[in-house]
């Protein structure tokens, strides 16, 4: 996929749901992988003609792991002249050390965007952009439904009362298949993430069961994505009405 559908989609996606006011400094979180990184490309090459003036920082959580090399990322972040901030922890010993947690995921991610949250506001930032796309979208309505017995999704813009950060999710119009041949065509330095649980979890399952279900009824996770955007779930309704 080429920078400019990449660009139309994102836009799209601020524009639908007032993402992005003047004066805004956003912080863009970077695990390393391609979607945090496509978003950080996207909102980089946005700044330059978005019609309301806003700064980014991007900002990767170090869990700890001793095998997390982030040197080509920090190059891409001055390419794209852009601070780039790194946060150091120990969530890594805690999790999976201290605690020993057999299923570390929860845990891992709430330490994790506790780090970030408190990091970014030192920084001055009043936003964070996280990078999930349509596919997690709709993911995570299918866990919601499978484990909670809930329809629910997360929304496009999240206030967070505790820390008065806003969350938006600009990728939320791109499909992972459209981030994967964006980072193929310009190359973007994905890290690998050296997480001993990665790939091996709920949402795993989950993806691979909504794969199978696309590709024997194909349009499913579309007309899936359709529906949320239809339905009463909070935070979806352009208009603000829910």
């Amino acid at each position: 996929m080429k920078l400019q559908r990449v660009l139309s989609l994102v836009r799209k996606a601020i524009d639908d749901y007032h993402m992005i006011e003047a004066g805004d400094k956003i912080a863009v979180g970077i695990s390393g992988g391609k979607d945090s990184l496509t978003l950080l490309y996207a909102l980089a090459e946005l700044r330059r003609f978005y019609p309301l003036s806003f700064d980014i920082l991007a900002v990767t959580v170090d869990l700890g792991f001793d095998n997390l090399n982030l040197e080509q990322i920090q190059a891409l972040c001055k390419e794209l002249q852009t601070e780039y901030q790194i946060i150091h922890t120990d969530i890594a010993q805690i999790v999976f050390k201290d605690r020993q947690e057999t299923n570390p995921c929860s845990l891992c991610a709430k330490m994790r965007k506790g780090a970030l949250n408190m990091a970014v506001k030192s920084a001055g930032c009043n936003k964070v952009a996280y990078a999930h796309h349509k596919d997690d979208v709709v993911e995570t309505m299918m866990m919601s439904l499978i484990y909670e017995g809930r329809i629910h999704t997360f929304s496009p813009v999240t206030y967070l009362d505790r820390t008065e950060l806003t969350v938006i999710r600009p990728l939320m119009y791109m499909k992972e298949a459209d981030v994967i041949g964006f980072v193929n065509k310009y190359q973007v330095p994905v890290v690998k993430s050296p997480c001993p649980a990665d790939g091996h979890t709920k949402r795993e399952y989950v993806k691979e069961l909504l794969r199978k279900i696309n590709s024997e009824t194909p349009g499913v996770k579309e007309r899936m994505f359709t529906a949320i955007q239809e339905s009463s779930i909070k935070g979806w309704d352009k208009n603000g009405r829910n």
